[in-house]
């Protein structure tokens, strides 16, 4: 039992998330249909008090970056990118892919989209690419099982 809490964890933890999690607990030989549940409802659990708590952590990383003297991130401008050439909804279906689900959640909030909005995208997002890769864990698996 204690394997699908992992799942649910390393999902909620930012850069592991569900591109890492679905595939490893299905090849471990969990439940898929746990294991994208569970990673799922895991990486939502920290994308919504981003949402809500935005401004609060807005407030703490500009402090920071001054302290800090640091300009803006190679994923900071690829995200920049995304949203001037897709919007909100380009960045919430490729942020997942490209630069993680937190960052482009935060930069979606930092670009101006409404907390509605955002959540919505995010929720679209990852209900998508927990369908993508889990089914394509389960097929590429079956597929490979099938062959030996």
């Amino acid at each position: 039992m204690y394997e699908y809490f992992l799942v649910f964890l390393g999902a909620a933890i930012p850069w592991f998330e569900i591109a890492l999690v679905i595939p490893l607990g299905i090849v471990a030989g969990l439940s898929p249909f746990w294991v994208m549940v569970l990673a799922f409802v895991g990486n939502l659990s920290t994308v919504i008090p981003i949402v809500y708590a935005y401004d609060k952590v807005k407030q703490w990383l500009e402090k920071r970056r001054k302290k800090q003297g640091k300009e803006s991130s190679k994923r900071n401008e690829r995200a920049k990118k995304i949203w001037n050439k897709y919007g909100l909804p380009g960045l919430a279906l490729l942020g997942p892919i490209l630069i993680g689900i937190h960052i482009a959640t935060f930069i979606g909030m930092s670009l101006g989209a409404q907390k509605n909005w955002v959540l919505v995208w995010m929720i679209a997002s990852l209900a998508i690419w927990t369908l993508v890769f889990g089914f394509a864990t389960i097929l590429g698996f079956d597929l490979f099982l099938q062959y030996q």
